[in-house]
Protein backbone atom coordinates (compact mmCIF):
# COMPACT_ATOMS: atom_id res chain seq x y z
CA UNK A 1 0.00 0.00 0.00
CA UNK A 2 1.29 3.45 -0.87
CA UNK A 3 1.74 6.18 1.74
CA UNK A 4 -1.67 7.62 0.92
CA UNK A 5 -3.40 4.33 1.67
CA UNK A 6 -4.05 3.22 -1.93
CA UNK A 7 -3.28 -0.32 -3.09
CA UNK A 8 -0.48 -0.87 -5.56
CA UNK A 9 -0.68 -0.83 -9.36
CA UNK A 10 -1.58 -3.83 -11.54
CA UNK A 11 1.05 -6.54 -11.67
CA UNK A 12 3.67 -6.65 -14.46
CA UNK A 13 3.08 -8.80 -17.51
CA UNK A 14 3.62 -12.52 -17.30
CA UNK A 15 2.76 -15.61 -19.29
CA UNK A 16 -0.84 -15.52 -18.08
CA UNK A 17 -1.44 -12.32 -20.02
CA UNK A 18 -1.74 -9.90 -17.12
CA UNK A 19 -1.27 -6.24 -18.01
CA UNK A 20 2.26 -4.88 -18.06
CA UNK A 21 3.31 -1.93 -15.93
CA UNK A 22 3.59 1.36 -17.81
CA UNK A 23 6.11 4.07 -16.95
CA UNK A 24 3.36 6.54 -15.97
CA UNK A 25 1.14 4.03 -14.22
CA UNK A 26 -1.63 4.93 -16.68
CA UNK A 27 -3.27 2.46 -19.06
CA UNK A 28 -4.32 4.40 -22.17
CA UNK A 29 -7.35 6.50 -21.21
CA UNK A 30 -7.32 5.08 -17.71
CA UNK A 31 -5.17 7.69 -16.03
CA UNK A 32 -3.13 6.97 -12.92
CA UNK A 33 -4.22 9.81 -10.67
CA UNK A 34 -2.52 10.82 -7.42
CA UNK A 35 -4.30 12.46 -4.50
CA UNK A 36 -4.91 16.16 -5.00
CA UNK A 37 -2.65 16.91 -2.02
CA UNK A 38 0.25 15.18 -3.78
CA UNK A 39 -0.19 17.58 -6.70
CA UNK A 40 0.42 20.64 -4.53
CA UNK A 41 2.41 23.29 -6.39
CA UNK A 42 3.20 26.19 -4.03
CA UNK A 43 2.45 29.50 -5.69
CA UNK A 44 -0.02 28.11 -8.21
CA UNK A 45 -3.50 29.64 -8.05
CA UNK A 46 -6.75 29.23 -9.93
CA UNK A 47 -8.34 32.51 -8.86
CA UNK A 48 -7.24 36.02 -7.96
CA UNK A 49 -8.03 36.95 -4.38
CA UNK A 50 -7.81 40.40 -2.81
CA UNK A 51 -4.80 41.14 -0.64
CA UNK A 52 -5.47 40.10 2.93
CA UNK A 53 -6.02 43.02 5.26
CA UNK A 54 -4.35 42.58 8.62
CA UNK A 55 -6.89 42.32 11.40
CA UNK A 56 -6.59 41.76 15.10
CA UNK A 57 -7.76 38.31 16.10
CA UNK A 58 -9.92 37.59 19.09
CA UNK A 59 -8.83 33.97 19.27
CA UNK A 60 -5.75 34.56 21.40
CA UNK A 61 -3.73 31.37 21.87
CA UNK A 62 -6.30 29.48 19.78
CA UNK A 63 -5.37 31.31 16.59
CA UNK A 64 -4.04 29.05 13.82
CA UNK A 65 -0.25 28.90 13.77
CA UNK A 66 0.14 26.77 10.65
CA UNK A 67 -1.22 26.80 7.13
CA UNK A 68 -4.63 25.27 6.50
CA UNK A 69 -3.02 22.54 4.42
CA UNK A 70 -5.01 22.91 1.21
CA UNK A 71 -3.05 22.32 -2.00
CA UNK A 72 -2.16 25.15 -4.36
CA UNK A 73 -3.17 24.30 -7.92
CA UNK A 74 -3.90 25.99 -11.22
CA UNK A 75 -7.43 25.70 -12.57
CA UNK A 76 -6.65 23.27 -15.44
CA UNK A 77 -4.94 20.93 -13.00
CA UNK A 78 -8.00 20.87 -10.76
CA UNK A 79 -10.37 20.30 -13.69
CA UNK A 80 -8.25 17.46 -15.06
CA UNK A 81 -7.95 15.85 -11.63
CA UNK A 82 -11.67 15.65 -10.99
CA UNK A 83 -12.45 14.67 -14.56
CA UNK A 84 -10.00 11.79 -14.36
CA UNK A 85 -11.23 10.44 -11.03
CA UNK A 86 -14.85 10.81 -12.16
CA UNK A 87 -14.12 8.15 -14.79
CA UNK A 88 -13.33 5.69 -12.01
CA UNK A 89 -16.86 5.84 -10.58
CA UNK A 90 -19.29 3.00 -11.08
CA UNK A 91 -22.96 3.83 -10.75
CA UNK A 92 -26.39 3.20 -12.17
CA UNK A 93 -25.54 5.44 -15.13
CA UNK A 94 -22.56 3.17 -15.91
CA UNK A 95 -24.22 -0.21 -15.84
CA UNK A 96 -26.38 -2.66 -13.92
CA UNK A 97 -25.98 -2.18 -10.18
CA UNK A 98 -26.72 -5.45 -8.35
CA UNK A 99 -26.06 -4.07 -4.87
CA UNK A 100 -28.69 -5.63 -2.64
CA UNK A 101 -29.68 -4.06 0.63
CA UNK A 102 -29.21 -0.48 -0.60
CA UNK A 103 -31.00 -0.25 -3.93
CA UNK A 104 -29.33 1.96 -6.49
CA UNK A 105 -32.33 3.00 -8.53
CA UNK A 106 -32.27 4.98 -11.72
CA UNK A 107 -32.74 8.68 -10.88
CA UNK A 108 -34.84 10.21 -13.70
CA UNK A 109 -33.42 13.51 -14.91
CA UNK A 110 -36.89 15.02 -14.61
CA UNK A 111 -36.55 14.69 -10.84
CA UNK A 112 -33.31 16.63 -10.92
CA UNK A 113 -34.80 19.40 -13.03
CA UNK A 114 -37.68 19.85 -10.61
CA UNK A 115 -35.38 19.91 -7.59
CA UNK A 116 -33.34 22.67 -9.21
CA UNK A 117 -36.27 25.01 -9.81
CA UNK A 118 -35.36 28.25 -8.03
CA UNK A 119 -38.59 28.22 -6.04
CA UNK A 120 -37.47 24.99 -4.36
CA UNK A 121 -33.67 25.09 -4.63
CA UNK A 122 -33.27 28.60 -3.23
CA UNK A 123 -35.45 28.23 -0.14
CA UNK A 124 -34.09 29.00 3.30
CA UNK A 125 -35.42 27.05 6.30
CA UNK A 126 -35.86 30.24 8.34
CA UNK A 127 -38.10 31.99 5.83
CA UNK A 128 -41.49 33.10 7.15
CA UNK A 129 -44.19 30.48 6.60
CA UNK A 130 -46.11 32.92 4.43
CA UNK A 131 -43.27 32.84 1.86
CA UNK A 132 -42.95 29.04 1.60
CA UNK A 133 -46.53 28.02 0.92
CA UNK A 134 -45.55 26.18 -2.25
CA UNK A 135 -42.91 24.15 -0.41
CA UNK A 136 -45.32 23.26 2.38
CA UNK A 137 -47.93 22.27 -0.21
CA UNK A 138 -45.39 19.95 -1.87
CA UNK A 139 -44.48 18.40 1.48
CA UNK A 140 -48.14 17.92 2.37
CA UNK A 141 -48.90 16.27 -0.97
CA UNK A 142 -45.93 13.93 -0.48
CA UNK A 143 -47.24 13.06 2.99
CA UNK A 144 -50.65 12.31 1.53
CA UNK A 145 -49.16 9.97 -1.08
CA UNK A 146 -47.07 8.15 1.54
CA UNK A 147 -50.13 7.81 3.75
CA UNK A 148 -52.27 6.41 0.93
CA UNK A 149 -49.58 3.99 -0.27
CA UNK A 150 -48.94 2.61 3.23
CA UNK A 151 -52.46 2.81 4.67
CA UNK A 152 -51.13 4.68 7.70
CA UNK A 153 -52.54 8.08 8.76
CA UNK A 154 -49.49 9.71 10.36
CA UNK A 155 -46.40 10.83 8.43
CA UNK A 156 -43.21 12.43 9.76
CA UNK A 157 -40.93 13.93 7.11
CA UNK A 158 -37.92 15.16 9.16
CA UNK A 159 -35.84 11.94 9.56
CA UNK A 160 -32.66 12.09 7.50
CA UNK A 161 -32.44 8.46 6.32
CA UNK A 162 -33.22 4.88 7.26
CA UNK A 163 -31.48 4.58 10.63
CA UNK A 164 -32.71 8.04 11.62
CA UNK A 165 -36.19 6.91 10.66
CA UNK A 166 -35.85 3.81 12.82
CA UNK A 167 -34.88 6.02 15.73
CA UNK A 168 -37.90 8.23 15.03
CA UNK A 169 -40.31 5.29 15.01
CA UNK A 170 -38.89 3.70 18.13
CA UNK A 171 -38.90 7.05 19.97
CA UNK A 172 -42.60 7.37 19.14
CA UNK A 173 -43.17 3.85 20.49
CA UNK A 174 -41.28 4.71 23.66
CA UNK A 175 -43.28 7.92 24.07
CA UNK A 176 -46.55 6.00 23.61
CA UNK A 177 -45.55 3.44 26.22
CA UNK A 178 -44.51 6.15 28.67
CA UNK A 179 -47.78 8.02 28.14
CA UNK A 180 -49.75 5.03 29.38
CA UNK A 181 -47.35 4.39 32.25
CA UNK A 182 -45.98 1.24 30.66
CA UNK A 183 -42.52 2.40 29.67
CA UNK A 184 -40.53 1.27 32.70
CA UNK A 185 -41.58 -2.36 32.63
CA UNK A 186 -41.34 -2.84 28.86
CA UNK A 187 -37.59 -3.02 28.34
CA UNK A 188 -37.26 -5.69 25.61
CA UNK A 189 -37.38 -5.36 21.82
CA UNK A 190 -37.49 -8.41 19.58
CA UNK A 191 -35.65 -8.51 16.24
CA UNK A 192 -35.16 -11.35 13.72
CA UNK A 193 -31.71 -12.84 13.22
CA UNK A 194 -31.76 -11.49 9.66
CA UNK A 195 -32.54 -7.91 10.72
CA UNK A 196 -30.53 -4.97 9.43
CA UNK A 197 -27.80 -4.16 11.94
CA UNK A 198 -29.27 -0.75 12.59
CA UNK A 199 -32.44 -2.35 14.04
CA UNK A 200 -30.87 -3.77 17.21
CA UNK A 201 -28.49 -0.79 17.36
CA UNK A 202 -31.42 1.64 17.37
CA UNK A 203 -33.25 -0.25 20.09
CA UNK A 204 -30.09 -0.50 22.20
CA UNK A 205 -29.47 3.23 21.74
CA UNK A 206 -32.85 3.86 23.39
CA UNK A 207 -31.95 1.62 26.32
CA UNK A 208 -33.79 -1.53 25.28
CA UNK A 209 -32.56 -5.09 25.61
CA UNK A 210 -32.62 -6.74 22.18
CA UNK A 211 -33.58 -10.39 21.86
CA UNK A 212 -32.94 -12.22 18.61
CA UNK A 213 -35.76 -14.19 16.97
CA UNK A 214 -34.50 -17.25 15.06
CA UNK A 215 -35.51 -17.89 11.46
CA UNK A 216 -36.98 -21.11 10.12
CA UNK A 217 -35.68 -23.18 7.22
CA UNK A 218 -37.67 -20.99 4.80
CA UNK A 219 -35.80 -17.82 5.75
CA UNK A 220 -38.74 -16.41 7.69
CA UNK A 221 -39.46 -15.70 11.36
CA UNK A 222 -39.98 -18.86 13.40
CA UNK A 223 -43.51 -18.06 14.54
CA UNK A 224 -43.59 -20.43 17.51
CA UNK A 225 -40.19 -19.27 18.76
CA UNK A 226 -41.38 -15.68 18.44
CA UNK A 227 -44.55 -16.32 20.44
CA UNK A 228 -42.54 -18.04 23.16
CA UNK A 229 -40.50 -14.86 23.62
CA UNK A 230 -43.50 -12.63 24.21
CA UNK A 231 -44.33 -11.16 27.59
CA UNK A 232 -45.49 -8.02 29.37
CA UNK A 233 -41.92 -6.72 29.35
CA UNK A 234 -41.80 -6.55 25.53
CA UNK A 235 -42.03 -3.05 24.01
CA UNK A 236 -42.27 -4.23 20.43
CA UNK A 237 -40.77 -5.97 17.46
CA UNK A 238 -38.55 -4.56 14.71
CA UNK A 239 -39.04 -6.58 11.53
CA UNK A 240 -38.38 -6.08 7.82
CA UNK A 241 -40.99 -7.25 5.32
CA UNK A 242 -40.11 -8.37 2.73
CA UNK A 243 -37.19 -9.49 4.83
CA UNK A 244 -33.46 -9.44 4.12
CA UNK A 245 -33.50 -13.03 2.88
CA UNK A 246 -35.50 -11.70 -0.06
CA UNK A 247 -38.80 -13.35 0.92
CA UNK A 248 -42.18 -12.17 2.21
CA UNK A 249 -43.10 -12.96 5.80
CA UNK A 250 -46.22 -15.10 5.31
CA UNK A 251 -47.13 -14.97 9.02
CA UNK A 252 -47.01 -11.20 9.20
CA UNK A 253 -50.61 -10.76 10.41
CA UNK A 254 -50.15 -13.41 13.07
CA UNK A 255 -46.95 -11.68 14.20
CA UNK A 256 -48.72 -8.30 14.36
CA UNK A 257 -51.70 -9.68 16.25
CA UNK A 258 -49.47 -11.47 18.76
CA UNK A 259 -47.39 -8.35 19.52
CA UNK A 260 -50.53 -6.24 19.89
CA UNK A 261 -52.17 -8.82 22.17
CA UNK A 262 -49.42 -8.36 24.77
CA UNK A 263 -49.55 -4.55 24.47
CA UNK A 264 -46.48 -4.05 22.30
CA UNK A 265 -45.97 -2.20 19.02
CA UNK A 266 -44.89 -3.34 15.57
CA UNK A 267 -42.03 -1.40 13.94
CA UNK A 268 -41.43 -2.38 10.32
CA UNK A 269 -38.13 -1.58 8.62
CA UNK A 270 -39.26 -0.16 5.28
CA UNK A 271 -36.00 -0.77 3.41
CA UNK A 272 -37.73 -3.22 1.08
CA UNK A 273 -40.97 -1.28 0.53
CA UNK A 274 -39.91 -1.04 -3.12
CA UNK A 275 -41.06 -4.66 -3.57
CA UNK A 276 -44.68 -4.09 -2.51
CA UNK A 277 -45.61 -0.50 -3.40
CA UNK A 278 -49.13 -0.34 -4.79
CA UNK A 279 -49.74 -4.00 -3.95
CA UNK A 280 -49.55 -4.30 -0.16
CA UNK A 281 -50.25 -1.59 2.42
CA UNK A 282 -48.18 -2.08 5.60
CA UNK A 283 -51.01 -0.58 7.65
CA UNK A 284 -53.23 -3.48 6.60
CA UNK A 285 -50.60 -5.87 7.95
CA UNK A 286 -50.79 -4.38 11.45
CA UNK A 287 -47.68 -2.19 11.28
CA UNK A 288 -47.54 0.72 13.76
CA UNK A 289 -44.48 2.56 12.43
CA UNK A 290 -42.32 2.19 9.31
CA UNK A 291 -39.61 4.30 7.77
CA UNK A 292 -39.44 4.73 4.01
CA UNK A 293 -36.07 5.18 2.32
CA UNK A 294 -36.93 7.59 -0.48
CA UNK A 295 -33.76 6.54 -2.33
CA UNK A 296 -34.81 2.91 -2.34
CA UNK A 297 -38.45 3.37 -3.21
CA UNK A 298 -38.92 6.74 -4.90
CA UNK A 299 -35.57 7.24 -6.66
CA UNK A 300 -33.99 10.09 -4.73
CA UNK A 301 -30.16 10.01 -4.89
CA UNK A 302 -28.23 8.08 -2.28
CA UNK A 303 -24.52 8.04 -1.69
CA UNK A 304 -21.76 9.37 0.46
CA UNK A 305 -23.98 9.32 3.52
CA UNK A 306 -26.52 11.75 2.13
CA UNK A 307 -28.36 13.88 1.57
CA UNK A 308 -30.95 11.34 2.57
CA UNK A 309 -34.60 11.28 3.56
CA UNK A 310 -36.32 8.60 5.61
CA UNK A 311 -39.92 9.67 6.34
CA UNK A 312 -41.78 7.59 8.91
CA UNK A 313 -45.43 6.58 8.67
CA UNK A 314 -47.47 5.91 11.81
CA UNK A 315 -50.62 4.05 12.74
CA UNK A 316 -53.48 5.90 14.43
CA UNK A 317 -52.14 4.75 17.80
CA UNK A 318 -48.70 6.32 17.27
CA UNK A 319 -49.49 9.35 15.07
CA UNK A 320 -50.00 11.71 18.08
CA UNK A 321 -46.43 11.02 19.22
CA UNK A 322 -44.75 11.88 15.90
CA UNK A 323 -41.93 14.45 15.97
CA UNK A 324 -42.48 18.11 15.22
CA UNK A 325 -42.83 20.06 13.02
CA UNK A 326 -46.32 19.10 11.82
CA UNK A 327 -47.79 20.60 8.68
CA UNK A 328 -51.43 21.65 8.95
CA UNK A 329 -53.83 23.18 6.43
CA UNK A 330 -54.70 22.60 2.80
CA UNK A 331 -54.43 24.21 -0.63
CA UNK A 332 -57.49 26.40 -0.07
CA UNK A 333 -56.87 27.69 3.46
CA UNK A 334 -53.06 27.71 3.28
CA UNK A 335 -50.46 25.83 5.30
CA UNK A 336 -48.81 26.35 8.65
CA UNK A 337 -46.21 24.60 10.81
CA UNK A 338 -46.87 23.32 14.31
CA UNK A 339 -43.49 23.51 16.02
CA UNK A 340 -44.12 23.48 19.77
CA UNK A 341 -46.41 22.16 22.48
CA UNK A 342 -47.85 25.66 22.82
CA UNK A 343 -49.24 25.26 19.30
CA UNK A 344 -50.89 21.95 20.12
CA UNK A 345 -48.12 19.37 19.75
CA UNK A 346 -48.55 18.29 23.37
CA UNK A 347 -47.96 14.57 22.80
CA UNK A 348 -45.08 14.78 20.31
CA UNK A 349 -41.81 13.32 21.54
CA UNK A 350 -40.05 16.46 20.28
CA UNK A 351 -37.84 17.58 17.42
CA UNK A 352 -35.41 15.32 15.54
CA UNK A 353 -33.89 17.89 13.21
CA UNK A 354 -33.13 21.57 13.24
CA UNK A 355 -35.73 22.23 10.57
CA UNK A 356 -38.23 20.35 8.42
CA UNK A 357 -36.34 17.66 6.51
CA UNK A 358 -34.55 17.39 3.17
CA UNK A 359 -36.48 19.55 0.71
CA UNK A 360 -34.53 18.46 -2.36
CA UNK A 361 -35.32 14.82 -1.64
CA UNK A 362 -39.01 15.59 -1.13
CA UNK A 363 -39.15 17.34 -4.50
CA UNK A 364 -37.48 14.45 -6.31
CA UNK A 365 -39.65 11.82 -4.61
CA UNK A 366 -42.93 13.59 -5.34
CA UNK A 367 -41.85 14.13 -8.95
CA UNK A 368 -41.20 10.39 -9.27
CA UNK A 369 -44.56 9.55 -7.70
CA UNK A 370 -46.56 11.99 -9.83
CA UNK A 371 -44.81 10.99 -13.06
CA UNK A 372 -45.64 7.33 -12.40
CA UNK A 373 -49.08 7.62 -10.86
CA UNK A 374 -50.61 4.80 -8.84
CA UNK A 375 -50.58 2.38 -11.76
CA UNK A 376 -46.96 3.18 -12.64
CA UNK A 377 -45.80 2.66 -9.05
CA UNK A 378 -47.56 -0.68 -9.01
CA UNK A 379 -45.84 -1.66 -12.25
CA UNK A 380 -42.44 -0.56 -10.89
CA UNK A 381 -42.73 -2.83 -7.85
CA UNK A 382 -43.93 -5.68 -10.07
CA UNK A 383 -41.04 -5.20 -12.49
CA UNK A 384 -38.54 -5.16 -9.60
CA UNK A 385 -39.87 -8.48 -8.30
CA UNK A 386 -40.00 -9.94 -11.82
CA UNK A 387 -36.39 -8.96 -12.48
CA UNK A 388 -35.15 -10.57 -9.26
CA UNK A 389 -37.08 -13.77 -9.91
CA UNK A 390 -35.71 -13.90 -13.45
CA UNK A 391 -32.17 -13.63 -12.04
CA UNK A 392 -32.91 -16.37 -9.50
CA UNK A 393 -34.52 -18.70 -12.04
CA UNK A 394 -31.62 -18.44 -14.48
CA UNK A 395 -28.86 -18.79 -11.88
CA UNK A 396 -30.08 -21.32 -9.34
CA UNK A 397 -28.87 -24.29 -11.43
CA UNK A 398 -25.26 -23.06 -11.28
CA UNK A 399 -25.33 -21.03 -8.05
CA UNK A 400 -26.94 -22.11 -4.78
CA UNK A 401 -30.12 -20.44 -3.51
CA UNK A 402 -30.56 -21.26 0.21
CA UNK A 403 -34.31 -20.69 0.07
CA UNK A 404 -34.88 -22.00 -3.41
CA UNK A 405 -38.47 -23.16 -2.99
CA UNK A 406 -40.92 -20.59 -4.27
CA UNK A 407 -40.43 -17.08 -5.59
CA UNK A 408 -38.35 -14.32 -4.05
CA UNK A 409 -39.31 -10.68 -3.80
CA UNK A 410 -37.10 -7.95 -5.31
CA UNK A 411 -33.88 -9.55 -4.05
CA UNK A 412 -32.44 -12.91 -5.12
CA UNK A 413 -30.30 -14.50 -2.42
CA UNK A 414 -27.49 -17.00 -3.06
CA UNK A 415 -24.93 -18.57 -0.73
CA UNK A 416 -21.41 -20.01 -1.10
CA UNK A 417 -22.42 -23.67 -1.31
CA UNK A 418 -21.69 -23.82 -5.04
CA UNK A 419 -18.09 -22.81 -4.28
CA UNK A 420 -17.48 -25.72 -1.91
CA UNK A 421 -14.11 -27.44 -2.40
CA UNK A 422 -13.09 -24.97 -5.14
CA UNK A 423 -10.71 -22.91 -3.01
CA UNK A 424 -12.70 -19.84 -4.01
CA UNK A 425 -14.62 -17.63 -1.59
CA UNK A 426 -17.55 -15.25 -1.93
CA UNK A 427 -15.05 -12.39 -1.78
CA UNK A 428 -13.00 -13.90 -4.61
CA UNK A 429 -16.15 -14.28 -6.71
CA UNK A 430 -17.08 -10.65 -6.09
CA UNK A 431 -13.62 -9.40 -7.05
CA UNK A 432 -13.80 -11.35 -10.33
CA UNK A 433 -17.04 -9.51 -11.11
CA UNK A 434 -15.09 -6.24 -11.04
CA UNK A 435 -12.83 -7.50 -13.85
CA UNK A 436 -16.00 -8.21 -15.85
CA UNK A 437 -17.16 -4.61 -15.43
CA UNK A 438 -19.79 -5.15 -12.73
CA UNK A 439 -20.02 -3.77 -9.24
CA UNK A 440 -20.38 -6.73 -6.84
CA UNK A 441 -23.69 -7.48 -5.18
CA UNK A 442 -24.14 -7.18 -1.42
CA UNK A 443 -21.87 -9.81 0.13
CA UNK A 444 -21.96 -11.67 3.44
CA UNK A 445 -25.40 -10.27 4.31
CA UNK A 446 -27.79 -11.38 5.66
CA UNK A 447 -25.60 -13.01 8.28
CA UNK A 448 -27.94 -16.00 8.64
CA UNK A 449 -26.70 -17.24 5.25
CA UNK A 450 -23.04 -18.27 4.97
CA UNK A 451 -21.18 -16.45 2.21
CA UNK A 452 -24.33 -14.60 1.18
CA UNK A 453 -24.66 -12.90 -2.20
CA UNK A 454 -27.73 -10.68 -2.37
CA UNK A 455 -28.67 -9.49 -5.85
CA UNK A 456 -31.18 -6.68 -6.35
CA UNK A 457 -31.45 -5.61 -10.00
CA UNK A 458 -34.31 -3.03 -9.57
CA UNK A 459 -37.14 -2.37 -12.00
CA UNK A 460 -35.18 -0.18 -14.40
CA UNK A 461 -33.13 -2.95 -16.01
CA UNK A 462 -34.03 -4.32 -19.44
CA UNK A 463 -34.11 -8.03 -20.20
CA UNK A 464 -31.02 -7.50 -22.38
CA UNK A 465 -28.99 -6.02 -19.52
CA UNK A 466 -30.20 -8.74 -17.14
CA UNK A 467 -29.26 -11.47 -19.62
CA UNK A 468 -25.76 -10.06 -20.04
CA UNK A 469 -25.30 -9.90 -16.27
CA UNK A 470 -26.69 -13.40 -15.74
CA UNK A 471 -24.52 -14.87 -18.50
CA UNK A 472 -21.48 -13.29 -16.85
CA UNK A 473 -22.31 -14.85 -13.46
CA UNK A 474 -22.99 -18.21 -15.07
CA UNK A 475 -19.57 -18.06 -16.74
CA UNK A 476 -17.85 -17.17 -13.45
CA UNK A 477 -19.72 -19.94 -11.62
CA UNK A 478 -18.53 -22.49 -14.19
CA UNK A 479 -14.97 -21.17 -13.99
CA UNK A 480 -15.11 -21.56 -10.22
CA UNK A 481 -16.38 -25.13 -10.46
CA UNK A 482 -13.55 -25.85 -12.90
CA UNK A 483 -11.22 -24.66 -10.12
CA UNK A 484 -9.69 -21.85 -12.11
CA UNK A 485 -8.44 -20.48 -8.80
CA UNK A 486 -5.95 -17.99 -10.23
CA UNK A 487 -8.68 -16.09 -12.11
CA UNK A 488 -10.44 -15.42 -8.83
CA UNK A 489 -7.71 -15.06 -6.26
CA UNK A 490 -5.74 -12.62 -8.43
CA UNK A 491 -8.84 -10.51 -9.20
CA UNK A 492 -9.33 -7.73 -9.86
CA UNK A 493 -6.61 -7.54 -12.50
CA UNK A 494 -8.07 -4.77 -14.60
CA UNK A 495 -9.27 -2.32 -11.94
CA UNK A 496 -7.21 0.86 -11.44
CA UNK A 497 -5.90 -0.66 -8.20
CA UNK A 498 -5.36 -4.20 -7.02
CA UNK A 499 -7.05 -5.96 -4.11
CA UNK A 500 -6.63 -4.46 -0.68
CA UNK A 501 -5.87 -6.27 2.51
CA UNK A 502 -9.32 -5.29 3.74
CA UNK A 503 -8.68 -6.46 7.29
CA UNK A 504 -5.66 -4.19 7.62
CA UNK A 505 -7.53 -1.35 5.95
CA UNK A 506 -10.34 -1.69 8.50
CA UNK A 507 -8.07 -2.01 11.52
CA UNK A 508 -5.52 0.60 10.51
CA UNK A 509 -7.38 3.05 8.29
CA UNK A 510 -5.50 6.06 6.95
CA UNK A 511 -8.05 8.81 7.37
CA UNK A 512 -5.86 11.84 6.82
CA UNK A 513 -3.17 12.52 4.26
CA UNK A 514 0.13 13.70 5.70
CA UNK A 515 3.26 14.57 3.71
CA UNK A 516 6.50 12.69 4.16
CA UNK A 517 4.94 9.67 5.86
CA UNK A 518 6.96 6.47 5.53
CA UNK A 519 5.39 4.12 3.01
CA UNK A 520 3.53 1.15 4.39
CA UNK A 521 4.09 -2.40 3.29
CA UNK A 522 2.03 -3.27 0.23
CA UNK A 523 -1.32 -4.71 1.26
CA UNK A 524 -1.66 -7.44 -1.35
Amino acid sequence: MLKDGRPTRPLPANDSGEPFATFTGSRALEQDEPLIFEMDSPGAVGVDLPTKVAAKTRLGDLARQEKVGLPSLAEPTVVRHYTRISRLNYGIDTGLFPLGSCTMKHNPRLNERMARLPGFADLHPMQPVSTIQGALALMQHLKNWLSVLTGMPGVALPPGAGAHGELCGMMAIKAALNSRGDGEKRRRVLAPASAHGTNPATAAMLGYQVDEIPENDRGRVDLEAFKAMLGEDVAGIMLTNPNTCGVFENDIRAIADAIHDIGGFFYCDGANFNAIVGRVRPGDLGVDAMHINLHKTFSTPHGGGGPGAGPVVFSEALAPFAPIPWIVGDDETGFDLIESSDQGATTSFGRMKGFHGQMGMFTRALTYILSHGSDGLMQASGDAVLAANYVKARLQDVMSAPFGDGPCMHEALFDESFLKDTGITTLDFAKAMIDEGYHPMTMYFPLVVKGAMLIEPTESESKESLDKFIDCLRFLAEEAKNRNVERFQQAPRFAPRRRLDETQAARKPILRWRPNVQELQAAE
